[in-house]
């Protein structure tokens, strides 16, 4: 079965920072392409930050780049998201999910192409 938890989340001031990390089991964590999305109330879930399998090519939302950095470490089967000059938009909850296909590499920005999901973790960024 496979498992996707994510944590990191809280509540920070604007211009502030966080990391979330995804821990996956119940799947050998490291053929495949991983992503994160985000929630916010009202809104549909959106593309934030995805990696390849092998840690290569990486993608971003527009509204995210220069400001979170995705990684992965394939050891411990944990992927990253490393979020700094956080805005009040930023907040929403944040889900990691794995892609459907093998050694992908590349990214994938729309929700059909992942099969497995965390619960996600809620990220609250004050003005």
């Amino acid at each position: 079965q496979v498992q996707l938890v994510e944590s990191g989340g809280g509540l920070v001031q604007a211009g502030g920072s966080l990391r979330l990390a995804c821990a996956a089991s119940g799947r050998t964590f490291s053929r495949y392409t991983m992503g994160w999305f985000r929630q916010a109330p009202g809104k549909e879930r959106e593309f934030v930050a995805g990696i390849s399998w092998s840690g290569g090519p990486t993608g971003y939302a527009d509204s995210v780049k220069g400001r979170f950095t995705i990684s992965r470490d394939n050891a411990k089967n944990t992927v990253y998201v490393q979020m700094n000059s956080l805005k009040p938009e930023d907040t929403a909850v944040y889900y990691c999910a794995t892609v459907k296909y093998l050694y992908y590499d590349g990214t994938y920005t729309d929700t059909r192409e992942y099969d497995y999901w965390g619960q996600g973790t809620q990220v609250t960024v004050s003005s």
